[in-house]
């Protein structure tokens, strides 16, 4: 399955709700689980952006709707990085004339 990268920026809303964050994670897990995506990994970062998270999902159409699903809740904003493995990447080089 394809690898995805979103970088998190937090809402004015989602940080004055960040307590909220562990059932937010988890309806995240179960709405990308009812997708066919997987919740890799969630970081809490310092700098540009407040987030970043790692996930798989069939599809960049399916990333798309989950990260549109999310942002629409008010609490984030997000911009998603399709991430090549290392595997992919050789394949990719491999390729090149």
């Amino acid at each position: 399955m394809p690898t995805y990268i979103t970088l998190i920026t937090y809402t004015e809303q989602g940080i004055k709700s960040f307590k909220d964050l562990p059932d937010r994670l988890e309806e995240t897990k179960r709405s990308g689980q009812a997708a066919g995506a997987k919740l890799l990994a969630y970081y809490l970062t310092m700098g540009q952006y407040d987030a970043v998270v790692v996930s798989e999902a069939p599809d960049d159409e399916t990333i798309a709707k989950l990260a549109l699903a999310a942002g629409a809740r008010g609490n984030i904003r997000t911009e998603t990085l399709r991430a090549f493995t290392e595997d992919e990447a050789k394949k990719l080089a491999a390729g090149l004339p």
